[in-house]
């Protein structure tokens, strides 16, 4: 924890009174505001440039206050809570009184989670209550991983930046539906599929779409400026080459197989061979490239497998149609 306790308690009162905060996660960095004040909270969607239609996670300090937040919590809920909470894991649930439509995007479910990290924590307990915290970046770009990033990004239209060091998962929480007695994911995140499965005793689905909204559903997220290009993995060195030839500044993630392959092109990143390692780098990895000027990123998806799924799941994001934001 690298937040001093002075900087904890200004970053509480300028929750109090209605600013936004930047706060580290052990997923990235949000853009923090008192979840029970629409005014607050329709600040983050002006200065993210976010539809105001995509709703927001409510972080609180412990699982105990889940029922303050919440109503009809099903046993499945409960148990995941007690599990996974505080960590890397966002349940939907049915709105309590507390949370404002606003937050929502007008739905009558609110997402909810504890995060992992001593900063978000130690943030929480001060001001003692409820945070909105999409991502600290514009809407649909790369997430923030560090303060520096969230400066960069955001600039002053953040009232207070709370520095907690480098996020260590990478990438946004797993999102799981669980209004009713069958779970499913609606985004896969830092909680892999294996690790729900084995706490609930049965499978759970990934479906591709899904009638409940969620962050990070858009077409086109997590995106940096360069264009995303996916390939198969065997095909990343000879696809980016040719577009190498063919004028573009070409950045590659390179497969950890290639590893000691020469590759003519702008820019390379050879990806870890783990998969915890590649997710808590991705989003570096893709800022990196374009502070180095590419155009295009020539990257291929993991298997899909533990952490894997979540990492692919954001590189077809990145690399879907752009939006507009």
């Amino acid at each position: 924890m690298t937040a001093s306790t002075s900087e904890i308690e200004k970053a509480a009162g300028v929750l109090r009174a209605g600013g936004l905060v930047a706060l580290p996660t052990e997923t990235v960095y949000g853009l923090g505001a008192n979840a029970e004040d629409p005014a607050a909270v329709s600040r983050i969607f002006q200065v993210k440039g976010r539809p105001p239609s995509h709703p927001l996670i409510v972080h609180i300090g412990s699982a105990e206050l889940l029922d303050d937040w919440v109503e009809d919590v099903p046993a499945t809920a409960r148990l995941l809570a007690e599990r996974f909470w505080p960590g890397p894991l966002t349940l939907v649930l049915r709105r309590g009184h507390r949370v404002p439509l606003e937050a929502t995007g007008g739905l009558q479910t609110v997402a909810v989670r504890v995060p992992d990290h001593p900063v978000a924590l130690a943030l929480l307990s001060a001001f003692g209550g409820g945070v909105t915290a999409p991502s600290a970046n514009r809407f649909g770009s790369v997430s923030p991983t560090t303060a520096s990033d969230v400066r960069a990004e955001l600039g002053d239209a953040v009232d207070f930046v709370l520095d907690g060091g480098s996020c260590e998962v990478g990438v946004e929480s797993t999102i799981v539906d669980a209004t009713g007695d069958t779970p499913s994911i609606l985004r896969p995140g830092g909680v892999t599929r294996e690790d729900l499965e084995a706490v609930l005793g049965c499978p759970i689905s990934v479906p591709s779409t899904s009638s409940v909204r969620v962050p990070g559903q858009h077409p086109s997220h997590y995106a940096p400026r360069a264009r995303v290009m996916l390939v198969e993995a065997e095909k990343v060195v000879s696809e980016a080459e040719l577009a190498q030839e063919l004028g573009h500044q070409v950045g590659v993630l390179l497969p950890p197989f290639f590893t000691g392959v020469p590759v003519k092109a702008h820019a390379v990143v050879t990806v870890p061979g783990s998969m915890a390692a590649y997710a808590r780098g991705l989003y570096g990895f893709l800022r990196d490239l374009d502070r180095r000027g590419c155009d295009l990123i020539v990257a291929s998806l993991p298997v899909e497998e533990g952490l894997g799924l979540a990492i692919a799941d954001r590189l077809r994001r990145a690399a879907g149609p752009r939006t507009s934001a």
